[in-house]
């Protein structure tokens, strides 16, 4: 204990605890080593001064020190404390905690071991504990005012609204009249606020708007006051006074469409699914006519009725809408207006507006009615929404015409080369869609955004080395890789990591799909520190939102598709076994002389490799010249090597499958992926209960189909039960079996035919029936092959299409291919259907079509330009120069001096 040491050492150690709170860690260091001579079994001093190496980067050491402290002194809070700080470092939580509550035995009433405790509570949603260790606090410290919030959040938090608000009336009595003081003004405000949030969510909802009221003049943010006080109104059925309060807050900001959606609400013209009466629509249009003469300036109020209105009326407020856009030259108008193409007969309504204003304004230099003549980048700007309505409808020979007349008319806007690159890729040309992408990133050479989109492009083309270059231009050092790995750049490693899963390298696929899962970790570590700064800074409604989107971390969407990816780079180890190096040597290597001399070299390379991780360890260790030490390490394993070498990847892959089911409970890949694991790993229930999730979620889906044949085709030709674990799942299947509407007493054969009846005339539902036909009967894959081969393209009924829509997808196609060569093994069939879609799919290099790079001019090589600043030099990409000058014209582009 510090109360045994002299004097001198006692203020020794304070001094160790002030070095340490002040980050002095070598004065810190220098003072526990004098201690020590003296007193080298003294645990606290020990333990202090493994927490101070474990601040300088020496954690082994660490936590020998301070084990050994601990041995020297059990009954210590201190070394206890330190343990679990120790822990927290290395974010091992739940040990931590429990050093906490070691340290609370001896000492209960510490302020600070109860203050740490109660933020690893709140990390690891311990509420019940989190509620009781803010108890003590306030009860040891009530005179604190963050011990009241702290006591009321954890409340709050363990689902006991109506307590916190009891906490918090507590808290406000113990104030004086005249509170608060200027300087405190802003928190005591927030603090209200939160306050009536927890009675509007309690449903005490007139004692909030009294409360509300009441309290008015210490309301400091007039702006959520108003916000606050109007979604009371409105759930309190006070629509007039609601309406008022959104006008005027429509007057303060006209293009928030919340705002127009709450007022919608006050007149009783809102709708979930967005259907209207005809009478409604009616009053919708004058309420927005109304609102339009108001707020002159804001476009949100003339988008707004394009969601509603209908036929002659939709025509003309789209007309009167997109005329400003095309003249003012706005680029995002088609991403705009992309909604509305899900509304029926809408696409085709803005499809004659828009060749009827190029039509115009290409012949008159007008628009229809109007007096006035428009720029000559208007029709440029109309071509440009043309090819992208055009590109969304896949008549693809009429978006190129359109955006190559664009290109023609004024070569020098960016925005064309890169809407060109994207149709390339729609289209199916990849190569072509990422050289095109790399001539429009030349011409600005400092927008990140066109780098971006083109690093983008070439990682669809599987250009990965070249993506990565283009890629780090944009990096804090210009060639530091890692950096993108720093900046948390999830799009890229997700991208970079199908690239490689699509050429087969899954150890550099996997390293780059668990690196955007380790994101995932640090965004969930990165909540502690605020656990008590919100309390400290009373932003108390922004934390508990925080917390409560820190629950939902890992169902959004790009952990999804992480976890996904990872998992299905897991299933083809499983399937596809690696062998070591020294297996596959041996498998070619047959001679003894041969073995030998690969056996020195292994040994030769296995030498120089720990020779270079010592090298790699010492240069880390050391310091440079400058007396700053090296923080970033070298990646030990750059090529996903280690990530390969596990024993059950099934293992591995059921790990991120239960974030996905807890998660994403409503995805149908999720269960798609639990179907494949658990029949993997023979579990018969769990791989059931997969297909009951997908048939609750879309029981006509083709691979929800797949899953419940292959099910019950397993199922079926299983061995006669014997053990009673066996004879039990025999019975619930047996129970279950007659529920399923899919099957009832049909055979799986009568269901696979009753499914292609339901579903005749779709591609990829003939494609499904016809796999499992060739699975329920092998000898039957003659009549698979015709099935799929006897669907047609049909034409998609369109009104006003210039051209074709046609109802097969280009990936849907590739799929099929795949299909015929990997599962129906017919190469005949395989060939047939790719000469098929290349006539369908012109522009696709994967079907070989005649107008892709895969088969025009692939010998022909592009000049390289712009070469020192990260031009377009790049032998990987100008195979497809010549493509693209065929799909679109880019001589007026390669005149330019940029």
């Amino acid at each position: 204990m510090v109360a045994s040491l002299p004097p001198k050492e006692a203020n020794l150690f304070k001094l160790i605890v002030k070095s340490y709170e002040t980050k002095q860690y070598k004065k810190g260091l220098k003072a526990a080593d004098a201690i020590l001579k003296r007193f080298p079994d003294h645990g606290e001093t020990l333990s202090m001064k493994g927490l101070t190496l474990n601040c300088m980067d020496r954690k082994a050491e660490a936590y020998d020190l301070v084990r050994l402290g601990l041995k020297n002194d059990l009954k210590s809070h201190v070394c206890w404390h330190v343990y679990g700080l120790l822990y927290r470092s290395d974010r091992e939580y739940r040990e931590a905690i429990k050093c906490y509550r070691n340290a609370l035995r001896t000492d209960p009433e510490n302020i600070e071991i109860l203050r740490d405790l109660s933020l690893l509570q709140a990390q690891m949603r311990d509420l019940a504990g989190f509620v009781e260790t803010r108890q003590q606090l306030l009860t040891l410290k009530p005179n604190h005012r963050m011990n009241w919030i702290g006591f009321a959040v954890a409340h709050h938090l363990n689902s006991n609204a109506a307590k916190a608000v009891e906490i918090l009336e507590a808290y406000e009595g113990t104030l004086e009249d005249d509170y608060p003081p200027d300087n405190e003004r802003c928190e005591h405000a927030e603090m209200l606020l939160y306050k009536i949030s927890l009675l509007e969510e309690c449903g005490f909802l007139e004692r909030a708007l009294e409360e509300l009221h009441k309290k008015q003049p210490k309301f400091v943010d007039k702006l959520a006051y108003k916000e606050q006080e109007v979604s009371l109104l409105l759930k309190l059925g006070h629509l007039e006074e609601g309406s008022k309060i959104y006008k005027a807050l429509l007057s303060m900001n006209p293009d928030n469409y919340r705002y127009y959606e709450g007022l919608q609400k006050c007149v009783g013209l809102h709708s979930e699914n967005g259907h209207y009466s005809s009478d409604e629509i009616d009053q919708l249009e004058s309420l927005y006519k109304s609102l339009q003469e108001q707020y002159t300036s804001s476009s949100a109020v003339k988008r707004i009725p394009l969601d509603f209105l209908q036929g002659d009326k939709f025509r003309e407020a789209a007309f009167n809408y997109i005329k400003p856009f095309l003249t003012k030259g706005v680029p995002s108008l088609f991403s705009d207006l992309s909604p509305l193409y899900d509304h029926p007969g809408k696409a085709d309504i803005l499809e004659q507006i828009i060749l009827e204003l190029e039509h115009s304004v290409r012949t008159s230099g007008r628009y229809p009615e109007r007096t006035e003549k428009e720029p000559p980048s208007t029709l440029m700007w109309t071509l440009f929404f043309l090819a992208q309505h055009y590109d969304r409808r896949g008549q693809y020979e009429l978006a190129f015409a359109k955006i190559d007349e664009a290109i023609e008319h004024t070569p020098t806007v960016i925005d064309l080369y890169s809407v060109k690159s994207r149709i390339l890729k729609h289209a199916g040309d990849l190569v072509a869609a990422a050289s095109l992408a790399d001539e429009a990133r030349c011409m600005d050479l400092a927008d990140r955004y066109i780098n971006s989109e083109c690093v983008k492009r070439m990682l669809q083309a599987d250009q990965v080395a070249l993506a990565e270059k283009i890629a780090v231009l944009f990096t804090k050092d210009g060639d530091q890789h890692n950096n993108l790995h720093d900046m948390q750049c999830m799009w890229y490693e997700l991208a970079s990591g199908e690239s490689f899963f699509r050429q087969g390298e899954l150890g550099r696929a996997l390293k780059k799909f668990l690196a955007v899962e380790k994101h995932y970790a640090d965004i969930t570590e990165d909540q502690f520190d605020f656990h008590s700064y919100c309390l400290r800074k009373m932003t108390l409604r922004a934390y508990v939102e925080m917390l409560k989107f820190q629950d939902r971390l890992h169902s959004h969407a790009y952990f999804h598709k992480a976890a996904a990816r990872a998992i299905r780079c897991y299933l083809k180890l499983y399937d596809s076994p690696l062998k070591s190096p020294t297996e596959a040597d041996d498998d070619v290597l047959k001679t003894p002389a041969q073995k030998k001399k690969m056996k020195k070299q292994r040994k030769a390379e296995r030498a120089k490799k720990e020779a270079e991780e010592r090298n790699e360890e010492s240069s880390a260790s050391g310091m440079s010249k400058s007396r700053k030490r090296h923080v970033k390490p070298v990646d030990p394993d750059p090529q996903g090597e280690k990530l390969l070498q596990v024993e059950d990847p099934l293992l591995e892959a059921s790990k991120y499958l239960k974030l996905l089911q807890k998660d994403s409970p409503d995805s149908l890949e999720t269960h798609l992926l639990s179907f494949e694991v658990n029949m993997r790993k023979q579990k018969i229930l769990l791989g059931f209960q997969a297909v009951k999730h997908l048939l609750r979620l879309d029981a006509e889906n083709p691979d929800s189909h797949r899953c419940l044949i292959r099910f019950f085709h397993k199922v079926d030709s299983m061995s006669t039960p014997v053990t009673d674990a066996e004879k039990l799942v025999w019975s619930v299947l047996e129970a279950e079996r007659p529920f399923i509407s899919q099957l009832k007493e049909n055979s799986l054969i009568d269901a696979n035919r009753i499914f292609l009846d339901k579903h005749a005339d779709s591609l990829m539902h003939r494609a499904a029936v016809a796999e499992m036909l060739s699975t329920l009967e092998p000898n039957k894959k003659e009549e698979a092959v015709k099935l799929i081969e006897a669907s047609t393209n049909k034409v998609l009924p369109m009104s006003g299409a210039l051209g074709p829509v046609l109802e097969w997808k280009l990936r849907d196609c590739i799929a099929v291919h795949k299909l015929f060569e990997n599962v129906l093994t017919d190469q005949d069939a395989a060939l047939r259907w790719k000469e098929r879609c290349a006539k369908h799919f012109p522009y696709s290099a994967y079907f070989g079509g005649d107008r892709s790079s895969a088969v025009h001019n692939l010998g022909n090589q592009q000049t390289s330009k712009n070469a020192a600043n990260g031009g377009s030099d790049h032998s990987e990409i100008s195979q497809a120069a010549n493509s693209i000058i065929s799909n679109g014209n880019l001589e007026a582009f390669k005149k330019l001096t940029i």
